[in-house]
Protein backbone atom coordinates (compact mmCIF):
# COMPACT_ATOMS: atom_id res chain seq x y z
CA UNK A 1 0.00 0.00 0.00
CA UNK A 2 1.49 3.94 -1.09
CA UNK A 3 2.18 6.31 1.57
CA UNK A 4 -0.64 8.26 -0.17
CA UNK A 5 -3.41 5.81 0.22
CA UNK A 6 -2.35 5.23 3.67
CA UNK A 7 -2.94 8.87 4.39
CA UNK A 8 -6.27 8.96 2.75
CA UNK A 9 -7.45 6.03 4.79
CA UNK A 10 -6.54 7.47 7.76
CA UNK A 11 -8.20 11.38 6.96
CA UNK A 12 -11.38 9.00 6.07
CA UNK A 13 -11.64 7.77 10.01
CA UNK A 14 -11.14 10.89 11.87
CA UNK A 15 -14.73 12.10 13.24
CA UNK A 16 -14.64 16.22 13.58
CA UNK A 17 -16.86 17.49 15.97
CA UNK A 18 -18.11 21.07 15.99
CA UNK A 19 -19.17 23.54 19.51
CA UNK A 20 -21.63 25.94 19.19
CA UNK A 21 -22.81 28.21 22.05
CA UNK A 22 -27.05 28.02 22.55
CA UNK A 23 -28.49 31.01 23.40
CA UNK A 24 -31.70 31.03 26.10
CA UNK A 25 -34.12 33.83 26.59
CA UNK A 26 -36.29 34.54 29.03
CA UNK A 27 -40.16 34.37 28.00
CA UNK A 28 -42.65 36.37 29.33
CA UNK A 29 -45.26 34.36 32.07
CA UNK A 30 -48.73 33.58 30.65
CA UNK A 31 -51.53 36.44 31.58
CA UNK A 32 -52.98 35.74 35.16
CA UNK A 33 -56.66 36.75 35.81
CA UNK A 34 -56.71 39.22 38.95
CA UNK A 35 -59.42 38.53 41.66
CA UNK A 36 -60.91 36.07 42.72
CA UNK A 37 -61.50 32.82 40.60
CA UNK A 38 -63.17 29.84 40.56
CA UNK A 39 -61.51 26.67 39.21
CA UNK A 40 -61.90 23.02 39.19
CA UNK A 41 -59.34 20.69 40.36
CA UNK A 42 -59.01 17.28 42.19
CA UNK A 43 -59.42 18.34 45.83
CA UNK A 44 -57.84 15.39 48.62
CA UNK A 45 -61.28 13.82 50.41
CA UNK A 46 -59.13 11.69 52.46
CA UNK A 47 -55.91 9.64 53.49
CA UNK A 48 -55.69 6.91 54.69
CA UNK A 49 -53.35 3.57 55.61
CA UNK A 50 -55.73 -0.04 55.49
CA UNK A 51 -54.57 -2.94 56.93
CA UNK A 52 -55.76 -6.52 54.75
CA UNK A 53 -54.60 -9.87 55.68
CA UNK A 54 -54.11 -12.47 53.15
CA UNK A 55 -54.34 -16.48 53.80
CA UNK A 56 -53.75 -18.27 50.19
CA UNK A 57 -52.53 -21.92 48.88
CA UNK A 58 -49.70 -21.22 46.39
CA UNK A 59 -49.68 -25.04 43.69
CA UNK A 60 -46.69 -24.98 41.76
CA UNK A 61 -46.62 -26.71 38.40
CA UNK A 62 -43.83 -29.01 39.01
CA UNK A 63 -41.51 -30.00 42.55
CA UNK A 64 -39.89 -26.93 44.28
CA UNK A 65 -36.42 -27.84 45.90
CA UNK A 66 -35.93 -24.26 47.43
CA UNK A 67 -37.39 -21.15 46.92
CA UNK A 68 -34.52 -18.28 45.88
CA UNK A 69 -36.21 -14.97 45.75
CA UNK A 70 -39.77 -13.61 45.20
CA UNK A 71 -41.01 -9.85 43.86
CA UNK A 72 -44.37 -8.63 44.82
CA UNK A 73 -46.31 -6.10 42.73
CA UNK A 74 -49.80 -4.62 44.59
CA UNK A 75 -52.19 -3.63 41.80
CA UNK A 76 -55.34 -2.21 41.81
CA UNK A 77 -58.80 -2.50 40.42
CA UNK A 78 -61.30 -0.84 42.62
CA UNK A 79 -60.94 1.59 44.52
CA UNK A 80 -64.79 3.42 45.20
CA UNK A 81 -66.25 5.59 47.64
CA UNK A 82 -69.55 4.80 47.84
CA UNK A 83 -71.50 7.93 47.99
CA UNK A 84 -73.41 8.97 49.89
CA UNK A 85 -71.97 6.99 52.66
CA UNK A 86 -68.49 6.97 53.72
CA UNK A 87 -67.64 3.19 52.74
CA UNK A 88 -64.58 2.84 50.94
CA UNK A 89 -64.17 -0.70 48.46
CA UNK A 90 -60.97 -2.03 47.64
CA UNK A 91 -60.31 -4.91 45.11
CA UNK A 92 -57.04 -5.94 43.34
CA UNK A 93 -54.32 -8.15 43.76
CA UNK A 94 -50.67 -9.01 44.54
CA UNK A 95 -48.43 -10.19 41.47
CA UNK A 96 -45.93 -12.21 42.92
CA UNK A 97 -43.13 -13.90 40.58
CA UNK A 98 -41.56 -16.74 42.70
CA UNK A 99 -37.86 -17.93 41.43
CA UNK A 100 -37.32 -21.09 42.73
CA UNK A 101 -34.69 -24.21 42.04
CA UNK A 102 -36.39 -27.69 40.73
CA UNK A 103 -34.56 -30.91 41.09
CA UNK A 104 -33.31 -31.65 37.27
CA UNK A 105 -32.77 -35.36 36.85
CA UNK A 106 -32.24 -34.79 33.22
CA UNK A 107 -28.97 -33.01 34.38
CA UNK A 108 -27.30 -35.57 37.26
CA UNK A 109 -28.89 -37.66 39.22
CA UNK A 110 -28.63 -36.51 42.76
CA UNK A 111 -26.49 -38.62 45.26
CA UNK A 112 -25.99 -38.16 48.72
CA UNK A 113 -23.88 -35.20 48.27
CA UNK A 114 -25.10 -33.82 45.35
CA UNK A 115 -28.50 -32.33 43.98
CA UNK A 116 -28.75 -30.94 40.66
CA UNK A 117 -31.60 -28.04 39.85
CA UNK A 118 -32.84 -25.52 37.14
CA UNK A 119 -33.96 -22.22 37.80
CA UNK A 120 -37.34 -21.26 37.23
CA UNK A 121 -39.95 -19.03 37.63
CA UNK A 122 -43.70 -18.99 38.24
CA UNK A 123 -46.14 -15.68 38.50
CA UNK A 124 -49.22 -16.51 40.33
CA UNK A 125 -51.94 -13.32 40.73
CA UNK A 126 -52.98 -13.57 44.56
CA UNK A 127 -56.63 -11.67 45.09
CA UNK A 128 -57.53 -9.40 47.98
CA UNK A 129 -60.67 -6.88 48.71
CA UNK A 130 -62.12 -5.48 51.32
CA UNK A 131 -64.53 -2.51 52.90
CA UNK A 132 -63.24 0.30 54.98
CA UNK A 133 -64.88 3.36 56.68
CA UNK A 134 -63.89 7.01 56.08
CA UNK A 135 -63.97 8.30 59.40
CA UNK A 136 -63.12 11.60 58.77
CA UNK A 137 -62.78 13.64 55.80
CA UNK A 138 -60.29 16.37 55.01
CA UNK A 139 -61.92 18.35 52.72
CA UNK A 140 -65.72 17.11 52.81
CA UNK A 141 -66.96 15.28 49.39
CA UNK A 142 -69.70 16.85 47.23
CA UNK A 143 -72.94 14.43 47.54
CA UNK A 144 -74.21 13.40 44.33
CA UNK A 145 -77.41 15.05 42.71
CA UNK A 146 -80.65 13.02 42.44
CA UNK A 147 -82.36 12.06 39.08
CA UNK A 148 -85.81 13.20 38.67
CA UNK A 149 -88.61 11.74 36.54
CA UNK A 150 -92.42 13.18 36.46
CA UNK A 151 -95.13 12.61 34.77
CA UNK A 152 -97.86 14.55 34.12
CA UNK A 153 -101.04 14.50 32.07
CA UNK A 154 -104.01 16.25 29.92
CA UNK A 155 -107.81 16.44 30.55
CA UNK A 156 -109.20 14.92 27.87
CA UNK A 157 -113.41 15.11 27.34
CA UNK A 158 -115.08 12.11 25.04
CA UNK A 159 -118.52 11.18 24.23
CA UNK A 160 -120.03 8.89 26.52
CA UNK A 161 -120.86 5.49 25.39
CA UNK A 162 -124.53 3.87 24.53
CA UNK A 163 -126.57 4.32 27.35
CA UNK A 164 -125.42 7.12 28.98
CA UNK A 165 -127.62 10.72 28.31
CA UNK A 166 -125.70 12.49 25.44
CA UNK A 167 -125.49 15.49 27.16
CA UNK A 168 -122.71 13.40 29.20
CA UNK A 169 -118.81 13.28 28.82
CA UNK A 170 -115.90 11.26 29.84
CA UNK A 171 -113.11 13.31 31.52
CA UNK A 172 -109.78 11.36 31.88
CA UNK A 173 -106.68 11.26 30.82
CA UNK A 174 -105.55 9.88 27.44
CA UNK A 175 -104.53 6.20 27.68
CA UNK A 176 -102.67 5.85 24.75
CA UNK A 177 -100.65 9.13 25.27
CA UNK A 178 -97.33 9.19 27.92
CA UNK A 179 -96.09 12.60 29.16
CA UNK A 180 -92.80 12.82 31.30
CA UNK A 181 -90.30 15.49 32.60
CA UNK A 182 -86.96 13.73 33.35
CA UNK A 183 -84.20 15.37 35.21
CA UNK A 184 -80.02 13.55 35.11
CA UNK A 185 -77.26 14.88 37.10
CA UNK A 186 -73.55 14.33 35.95
CA UNK A 187 -71.58 14.12 39.14
CA UNK A 188 -67.92 13.82 39.64
CA UNK A 189 -66.91 10.43 40.73
CA UNK A 190 -64.33 10.13 43.64
CA UNK A 191 -61.06 8.23 42.84
CA UNK A 192 -58.22 6.69 44.06
CA UNK A 193 -54.18 7.28 44.08
CA UNK A 194 -52.10 4.13 45.04
CA UNK A 195 -49.18 6.25 47.85
CA UNK A 196 -47.69 3.12 49.27
CA UNK A 197 -47.84 -0.41 50.18
CA UNK A 198 -46.15 -2.42 52.48
CA UNK A 199 -46.20 -6.23 52.80
CA UNK A 200 -45.04 -8.63 55.35
CA UNK A 201 -45.39 -12.32 54.20
CA UNK A 202 -44.87 -15.92 55.44
CA UNK A 203 -44.53 -19.02 53.05
CA UNK A 204 -44.83 -22.64 54.14
CA UNK A 205 -44.23 -25.86 52.37
CA UNK A 206 -47.23 -28.21 53.45
CA UNK A 207 -46.22 -31.16 51.63
CA UNK A 208 -42.71 -31.62 51.75
CA UNK A 209 -41.30 -34.84 51.11
CA UNK A 210 -37.52 -36.11 51.08
CA UNK A 211 -35.82 -36.33 47.88
CA UNK A 212 -36.19 -40.26 46.60
CA UNK A 213 -33.76 -42.90 46.99
CA UNK A 214 -30.11 -41.57 48.13
CA UNK A 215 -29.80 -38.15 48.51
CA UNK A 216 -28.01 -34.97 50.79
CA UNK A 217 -28.68 -35.46 54.76
CA UNK A 218 -32.46 -32.98 54.60
CA UNK A 219 -32.99 -32.38 51.06
CA UNK A 220 -36.49 -32.80 50.10
CA UNK A 221 -39.13 -31.13 47.76
CA UNK A 222 -42.62 -30.02 47.56
CA UNK A 223 -45.03 -28.52 45.50
CA UNK A 224 -47.47 -26.53 47.87
CA UNK A 225 -47.18 -23.26 49.78
CA UNK A 226 -49.31 -21.72 52.56
CA UNK A 227 -48.70 -18.10 52.60
CA UNK A 228 -50.13 -15.32 54.73
CA UNK A 229 -49.71 -11.59 54.21
CA UNK A 230 -49.71 -8.68 56.02
CA UNK A 231 -50.71 -5.75 53.42
CA UNK A 232 -50.99 -2.24 54.02
CA UNK A 233 -51.58 0.32 51.66
CA UNK A 234 -51.53 4.30 51.50
CA UNK A 235 -54.32 5.51 49.35
CA UNK A 236 -55.89 8.95 48.76
CA UNK A 237 -59.25 9.81 47.79
CA UNK A 238 -59.91 12.30 45.22
CA UNK A 239 -62.78 14.07 43.73
CA UNK A 240 -62.79 17.00 41.18
CA UNK A 241 -64.35 20.09 42.99
CA UNK A 242 -65.39 23.37 42.34
CA UNK A 243 -62.83 26.25 44.48
CA UNK A 244 -62.20 29.66 44.60
CA UNK A 245 -58.75 31.20 44.56
CA UNK A 246 -57.11 34.63 44.53
CA UNK A 247 -54.65 35.97 42.29
CA UNK A 248 -53.87 39.48 43.74
CA UNK A 249 -50.90 40.36 40.57
CA UNK A 250 -49.81 39.49 37.52
CA UNK A 251 -46.77 40.92 37.63
CA UNK A 252 -43.58 38.80 37.76
CA UNK A 253 -40.91 40.65 40.69
CA UNK A 254 -38.68 38.04 40.62
CA UNK A 255 -35.05 39.31 38.99
CA UNK A 256 -34.37 35.70 37.85
CA UNK A 257 -36.93 35.75 35.39
CA UNK A 258 -36.34 39.39 33.59
CA UNK A 259 -33.54 39.78 30.71
CA UNK A 260 -29.51 39.72 32.08
CA UNK A 261 -27.44 42.15 30.32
Amino acid sequence: MSETHKDNHVNECKAVTHHCECESHHENHPHVSIGKIITKVPVVLAELTLQINIDALITFPEPVLEIKDIKKTVKLTQCRLLLPSNKLFIKGFVRKNIQYASPSPDIEMHTKNTVASDLHSYTVDVPFQCVSEIKKFLALPVMPDMNKRMEFDFLVSKPMSCGHPEKDELQSKDLSQFHQESLQHYNELPYCELISSRIIEWDEAIDRSPLPNCSPLGEGFFTKVEEKMVLDLTLKVLQKQQIRVSSATNDDDDDCFHQCD
